[in-house]
Parts: C-alpha cells; structure tokens; sequence
C-alpha cells in the first residue's frame, strides 16, 4: 500500500485563548493552504504552541474558529480531527518495540492486522528505519527516536502533520541531518504540515510559509525570504537573521548632502537614494531606527579612513572567523555595526575600518512602535 495522506487545508479565524486574566493568543487570523509546509516562530511565550495545541484539541478556543476541510473543529475531540502530532520530547512507549510504537493507533482504532502490517513496513521504508522495528527506544540513537516518533504519525495518514519543536533535543548536526528528513517528507508525501520552532533558521530554511508570533499576535506571516527582505516592523527585522540586523537608533535630520540619520553623539550616516522612504515618513527630527543586514554592510578601508558621508568610520571590537565568512562587529559613531566579509581577513580586534551600508537594503523603523517606515 501507499501511504499518502489526503492533504487538507487548515483556517484560523479570529482564534484566541486566554489563561484567566491573562491572554495567551489574541486575533489569530490564518490560513494553512493544503499541502503547504508553515512554520509557527517566535520567542519563548509568545503563543506558538499553544496554537498548536489548540489546532490539535488538545487546548480549548475561547473565541473564534477553528476549521480543517470545510468542518469546525472547535468542539471537536482530538482523536475525530483527522490530525497527527510530534512531540519535542518523542512520547515513545518504552516497552514497546519500534514496530509496536508505529503501530499502536492503528492497534487502538482496531485495524486489519494486515493493513496495519502494510502501513507500519511503508512507514518504516519510508523514513529508513525498516532494520530498527525489533528494537525498543532506549536501544536507539535521538534521531532514530525522532524518525519513529514521525513514522506513528505517518500511519495513520492524517490530513495535517503537526511538529511541536521536534528537532529541540537534538545536537547541532543531526539537527541539520533532521530538517531535510522533514522537508523530504513533506515533498514525498504532500501533506499539510505546521511546524513549531523557535529557531529562525529551521523556520527560513524549511517552510514555505513563515508565521512570526510575539505575546500572542501576529506580527508578519509570509514566504521566509519576503519576511527577511521585507520585514513589517523592528521586531520581524531583528528576529530573523543570523546574524540580526542591525538596529542604530537617532533620528531623522537635514545635513549639506542631503537626509541623514544622526544622533546626539554626533554620528551620522546619509540616506542616499535607494532607501525609498515615503515622504510621510521623512519628518524632520523623527526618532526611527535605522537597519542593516551584516551581509549588506561592506567593509571599504580598512585603515579608518572615511570616504564619504555614506560611510561609518569605526574601530573593530570582535572579528570571528567561520572558514567560509568573517564576521566583524565595529564601534562606530551611530552604535556597534556588524558586517559579514566573504572569506578570511586579516583583520584584527582593535584596527580603524570604515562601512558602507547598501542604500538599497536600508530599512527604517519607528523608534516607538518600531513600525516600518520606508
């Protein structure tokens, strides 16, 4: 048999949840198109697994919808949703061998033994792990308990795929090893999927749409490199990114050359052309934060000199080398600037340098509610 799950498409309207006086979800409004992967990211208590929770009926909405298909789910039990979930932490029974873990829903819902033997081997093939269904979890490796714990939820072909931070235990490599196993079986079997990762790297790097949550809202949702280039406020800019952008706050001014950004140290940068400010925006003596991503950020003498009002003379605080990239963080007249120089460098802690920013990749924020500007 082939195991390829009926794919359905996931909507949110106007979700929230509350624990006593204190809401934990507010307004979440979200469509999870069928067979699409999205990732749920944010900091830790912003909200993003208790939305999986609730997605899963394992939390109660206090208002708003719930739909998966074209049914409401909210007063729905969890086993009749038609859904699957992976925990961070496996939820394997110990007792029980591999074979006798994928199969133990189908065991609980009284399948065919034939049927549930054919559903357990395609698993098993499918995440190649076919030669570990004799051995019990404390004989196997993290990843391997990660792989069966996917594969339980695989047999029983749901119509949504839900992750609960599942990767969060492993180690940096088989975290890696991991993500494209995922994603692998995301495209193998093209089943609606919502991942939960605090980490934006998992996030950008595996879904297809990108969910950024902060105290329980909405700040941005869309595909990861849009939300990269494109951040809506301060806060989406700087949690996405490795390394962040960078952050400078002064305020907006008039100089000989044209707008700049100063502050009252005195610093300045220019805003050339490519930051396509609206002229709303450009109100003189306006507070904002100015942001650059470190990629974006080249390195243009590195004897101090300045060329030009462009440009931030600084003096080197760290440089970090990781083989194929240094990272150079700076103390200029505007705040710490970081930028990434391709390759190595013989540059070192305490050397004068100037940076130039690219205009084009210049974003400007509100310094109070950190909203985007240009």
């Amino acid at each position: 048999m082939t195991l390829r799950p009926k794919s359905m498409q996931v909507d949110l309207q106007g979700v929230g949840k509350d624990y006593g006086n204190s809401p934990a979800l507010r307004d979440i409004n979200l469509t999870v198109p069928a067979g699409s992967f999205v990732a749920l990211i944010g900091p830790s208590g912003c909200g993003k697994s208790t939305l999986l929770r609730m997605i899963a009926g394992l939390e109660h909405v206090d208002y708003g919808e719930i739909r998966i298909g074209a049914r409401s789910m909210n007063d729905v039990a969890p086993k009749h949703r038609d859904v699957a979930m992976v925990f961070q932490n496996y939820a394997l029974y110990p007792h029980m061998t591999v074979s006798e873990n994928l199969g133990f829903s189908l065991r609980m819902a009284r399948r065919p033994r034939a049927e549930a033997a054919d559903r357990i081997a395609e698993a098993a093939r499918i995440l190649d792990i076919s030669d570990l269904l004799d051995r019990f979890p404390s004989q196997l490796s993290g990843g391997q308990r990660q792989r069966v714990a996917m594969g339980r939820a695989i047999v029983r072909a749901p119509a949504v795929f839900l992750f609960d931070e599942p990767l969060s235990n492993l180690d940096a490599q088989l975290r890696v090893q991991m993500r494209a196993e995922i994603k692998r079986l995301h495209q193998a079997l093209g089943v609606t999927m919502i991942f939960v990762t605090h980490d934006q790297v998992e996030a950008m790097t595996m879904a297809d749409i990108v969910v950024v949550l902060r105290s329980g809202r909405i700040e941005q949702m869309g595909p990861p490199l849009e939300l990269y280039d494109e951040p809506a406020n301060a806060f989406v800019a700087s949690f996405l990114g490795a390394p962040a952008m960078t952050l400078l706050a002064g305020r907006i001014e008039v100089g000989p050359d044209g707008l700049r950004i100063e502050n009252d140290s005195g610093g300045y940068l220019a805003l050339k052309p490519g930051l396509a400010t609206g002229a709303s925006a450009l109100v003189k003596g306006r507070a904002c934060l100015l942001g650059m991503r470190p990629e974006h950020v080249a390195i243009v003498a590195a004897d101090g000199a300045d060329p030009g009002s462009d440009t931030l003379p600084g003096k080197i605080l760290s440089v970090e080398t990781t083989g194929l990239d240094t990272h150079v963080m700076a103390d200029t007249p505007l705040g710490r600037v970081m930028a990434i120089q391709r390759g190595r460098s013989d540059l070192r802690v305490g050397d004068r340098l100037a940076l130039r920013p690219a205009p084009a990749h210049l974003c400007l924020f509100d310094a109070h509610d950190g909203s985007r500007l240009d």
